[in-house]
């Protein structure tokens, strides 16, 4: 744990079904942890019950172990799902991993899934590598001769090299390809504990002939003794990844952005031990014994049980109980945890992933953003008033478990709302609820959340406070797209500005805002900005901070139904403030700054937005005209259609509001054959037609009179 250069944090990425689970069992065996009879059946990374009947990964699940090459390193590993409702658990693990595996079937080849979990990798600066998955279906299913599975090899490999050249950031779209012969790519059979690599070919005289041979002549068993796939495997990270101190150098920059040259931004980027410590957690687990568990990674410093602390978000002072480190599900108590490693820490009451914990108050990392927002919500309620407060509880440690899930509870009428990624991933937190904590709760049908925003720029409109003294004159206009764009990747960071912020004059300028523009922006939020145009007002200081406070309240409940808004400019253009503060507090400045936003919303012809979800619905062709027809039914459109061989893959926009049971309906029209993943998520103006009638249905759902 001490020796900086012999550690290496890795997380393994794939595509659904593609065998990440069954491949780090073989990686725990490889490490003595778990008997190499149960390599790739034990699944020891799921365990959780619902992971182990529905045979998918949801939790990410951290481990270390020791691996002997000439010497002994320390691979701390991260297993992550697949399923794209799960994709938060994904980016969250590629913070604390420098380096990652990304897996791909050999017959499938890269999926939409790999996209996206490569995307999120290239987006942490997470190096990757490449590990061809069962090979053994080429010889015994596909019955592929060498040849053609060189050529299978290539093919997949050049498709991957494509992406990280489409993806990865500047100054690492070459340097990060995956290359045989450089031997960043390997491939075998997880379920059959082999893999070779090319260079373990060349020293060790195994031939793809040979690997027919042993599954024709039912010699498997002897490849795997001859080519063990954690050896192979485990000499590609720590040839191919970097260690902590390499990895921080360049990765610090990316995620972290105080003063580089300060002390502990010297620390960070050296990952000093000696250094002030540095911790961000990236995971949440709640211990029977324990308590809550922050696993994450330890950037700088040394951690040890009974250091004071100091949580950055959170704004609070706690004392550290237990350090540890991972072994699998179970964690190990340790005197001291060192920078450079994945740990857990007990003591760091209420916290949340993403945190920075450091020993007194320094600029937090950069906020881990999801690559989806949660769409789909459903109301939650306990099914016995008296298990109510149990369910508050319940509902808070699940928001820390999985910050992906957004929960919003409303103690004085005990509902509570809960919004997911999809279906499925309300469906196992419910599961979960019921079974894990023995609660029994009853849940609404599905709700869709939909975006408020407007189509021209309104003309300036008063907002006056209930006292009659103080008026605001707001005008709203649609944001600009490059604009919302940089919001959303996280160029643009979102919060308040307060003082001349280099970044953001940088960012906007690039897109043509003038400089008086730029220094007008006070607030980004929730991909929004809000600007003070007001000139040589007396008492705007100390009236702005209730002003944004306004702002905020709007963006969360829109005029037409009281649904997030998104993509709006809002300019503060004048206002006639009385001389007296006491005539101007919060309780004449809230209403007032609202009225004045909702009123310029209307008039700048606001309308609805609805989610709309890219899926790739793979499917034997025969089933492509009763795809065809689900997808019209359901509101849809075919954007493209590809053929191959007995296969078609279909890729499609599909409204989320109509997507309810959509899994069932695509199994009944294609006898269980068909399988779909999304690729991407967005927004596009709901339908005319509809609109009057989506409207009055949610504000009769909210208790909200049906007229606006």
């Amino acid at each position: 744990m001490h020796q900086q250069e012999k550690i290496r944090n890795i997380a393994i990425a794939a595509h659904i079904d593609h065998g990440k689970t069954t491949f780090s069992d073989n990686l725990l065996a490889g490490a003595g942890m778990i008997s190499k009879e149960l390599a790739g059946k034990q699944l020891a990374l799921d365990f959780h019950e619902d992971e182990a009947t529905r045979g998918i990964t949801i939790d990410s699940a951290s481990v270390s172990m020791v691996h002997k090459l000439d010497e002994e390193y320390l691979i701390n590993l991260i297993d992550t799902p697949g399923h794209v409702d799960f994709s938060g658990e994904v980016t969250r693990a590629m913070r604390a991993a420098d380096g990652c595996i990304v897996l791909v079937d050999a017959v499938e080849g890269v999926m939409p899934q790999t996209e996206t979990v490569l995307r999120q990798a290239l987006k942490e600066l997470v190096k990757p590598v490449l590990f061809l998955n069962k090979v053994d279906r080429l010889i015994k299913e596909v019955k592929l001769t060498p040849q053609e599975m060189e050529k299978r090899f290539i093919s997949v490999i050049n498709h991957v090299n494509e992406l990280i050249s489409n993806i990865a950031p500047e100054g690492y779209k070459e340097k990060w390809k995956v290359t045989v012969s450089e031997g960043s790519v390997s491939f075998g059979s997880a379920f059959h504990n082999w893999a070779l690599s090319f260079q373990y070919m060349k020293s060790k005289g195994i031939t793809f002939k040979d690997v027919i041979d042993a599954y024709q002549n039912d010699k498997v068993k002897e490849l795997a003794k001859k080519a063990p796939l954690h050896e192979i495997v485990l000499e590609m990270v720590i040839k191919h990844h970097p260690n902590p101190v390499q990895a921080q150098k360049y990765r610090i920059p990316k995620i972290w952005h105080g003063e580089l040259d300060s002390e502990i931004g010297k620390s960070l980027i050296n990952c000093d031990a000696d250094g002030e410590p540095v911790f961000v957690p990236t995971k949440i687990v709640v211990d029977r014994h324990a308590g809550e568990v922050a696993a994450g990674r330890l950037f700088s410093g040394t951690m040890k049980q009974g250091d004071d602390v100091y949580m950055n978000l959170a704004k609070r002072n706690v004392r550290i109980q237990q350090v540890s480190v991972y072994r699998g599900a179970h964690r190990m108590v340790v005197d001291e945890v060192s920078a450079g490693n994945i740990v857990g820490v007990v003591g760091l009451k209420d916290v949340f992933t993403g945190e920075t914990v450091s020993k007194k108050p320094i600029e937090p990392f950069e906020a881990i953003k999801h690559l989806f927002e949660p769409v789909v919500t459903k109301s939650i309620e306990a099914t016995k008033a008296a298990d109510l407060p149990r369910l508050v509880e319940i509902l808070k440690q699940i928001r820390k478990e999985d910050p992906s899930i957004k929960i919003e509870i409303d103690e004085q009428t005990g509902e509570s709302l809960m919004s997911g990624m999809g279906e499925l991933h309300l469906e196992i937190i419910e599961n979960r609820i019921k079974s894990e904590k023995g609660l029994p709760v009853k849940t609404s049908p599905p709700i869709i959340v939909y975006r408020e925003t407007v189509s021209r720029e309104s003309p300036s409109a008063e907002g006056r406070s209930p006292n009659k003294h103080n008026s605001f004159y707001m005008r709203v206009e649609p944001l600009e797209n490059d604009v919302y764009e940089a919001i959303k990747s996280g160029e643009l960071r979102e919060g308040r500005v307060k003082k001349k912020n280099e970044v953001i004059f940088n960012v906007l300028s690039g897109l043509g805002w003038s400089g008086d523009m730029i220094r007008d922006v006070k607030n980004i939020y929730k991909g929004n900005i809000f600007l003070d145009e007001t000139r040589g007002e007396v008492h705007i200081g100390e009236v702005m901070e209730m002003v944004l406070d306004a702002f905020e309240m709007v963006m969360n409940q829109g005029p037409l139904a009281r649904e997030p808004c998104m993509k709006l400019k809002v300019s503060l253009d004048d206002t006639r403030l009385h001389e007296d503060a006491i005539h101007r507090g919060p309780a004449q400045v809230y209403p007032a700054v609202r009225e004045g936003i909702l009123e310029a919303m209307r008039k700048a012809g606001s309308y609805l937005l609805e989610p709309l979800q890219i899926h790739v619905i793979e499917i034997p062709d025969k089933f492509l005209g009763a795809v065809t027809k689900l997808v019209g039914s359901k509101r849809g459109q075919m954007l493209e259609v590809k053929q191959e061989g007995t296969q078609a893959e279909v890729k499609t926009k599909l409204p989320v509001a109509e997507m309810i049971g959509w899994s069932n309906d695509l199994r009944s029209a294609t006898e269980g054959r068909g399988t779909s993943s999304l690729l991407d998520q967005l927004f596009e103006k709901v339908p005319a037609s509809i609109q009057a009638d989506v409207i009055r249905k949610i504000r009769r759902r909210k208790g909200l009179s049906e007229n606006q």
